[in-house]
């Protein structure tokens, strides 16, 4: 028993060590909070920038499957019908004496063109363009084992329910108001006491840490509006 209780060994302290510093344990081997911060920094040594999570399309796709598919299934029909000797359908003999009388300077031929040539334009789009943008790619950790195919996506409006919380959480805000896009943030904040620069300095910085916390793959710029509420 140790004779003196109110008294603790050395190193044994009740308070938590100061942010950043860790107490070495006494046979010299790293401490957990030494491996914490090993992982931490292998985690975020990783600058490889993973691709962006690519859309199923399944509207578009669908849409334009059933559309194809009922234009060739009328035409194959009327098709058949000519060649078991019924006489083909008005509306086929009407557009082939359209295309062959009407000039190529005509309106509705240039309208039609024009709308071929959009929703061609619009397919075309959307098969090289990733979409899904409501989800922001997070970093990929480097240096452990079986991750080297693990992605995770953040969604934009969590990420900035996240960035409000904090926001809220600075002495002086009021209210706050952060939108999150692929490559900026901006908040909108409302102080009801304390100096504007303050609070604004205050505010920035706080963002500045949560929006690095987030852990996304590319980093948004930041950009902070504070201002005082209406009065009335």
């Amino acid at each position: 028993m140790n004779a003196n209780p109110g008294r603790q060994p050395a190193g044994d302290s009740g308070l938590p060590p100061e942010p950043g510093k860790a107490h070495p344990p006494a046979d010299g081997a790293p401490g957990k909070d030494a491996t914490t911060a090993g992982s931490t920094s292998v985690v975020e040594a990783s600058r490889r920038a993973p691709r962006r999570f690519w859309s199923m399309r399944r509207v578009p796709a669908a849409l334009v499957a059933l559309l194809s598919a009922a234009a060739v299934g009328l035409l194959l029909y009327d098709v058949i019908s000519v060649r078991a000797g019924r006489s083909a359908m008005r509306w086929r003999r009407r557009l082939a004496e359209e295309l062959a009388t009407r000039p190529l300077d005509d309106v509705w031929m240039i309208v039609g063109a024009s709308v071929a040539m959009a929703l061609g334009l619009w397919l075309f789009l959307l098969a090289v363009t990733p979409g899904l943008r409501r989800l922001l790619s997070m970093r990929q950790p480097s240096g452990i084992p079986r991750t080297e195919k693990v992605r995770a996506g953040l969604d934009r409006r969590a990420a900035a329910l996240v960035l409000r919380d904090r926001a809220v959480q600075v002495p002086g805000v009021q209210s706050a108001r952060v939108a999150v896009g692929r490559r900026k943030v901006k908040a909108r904040a409302r102080a009801h006491f304390r100096d504007l620069e303050e609070v604004r300095a205050d505010l920035d910085a706080t963002l500045r840490q949560a929006v690095t916390f987030l852990g996304l793959a590319r980093q948004p710029t930041l950009t902070v509006r504070v201002r005082r509420p209406r009065k009335g």
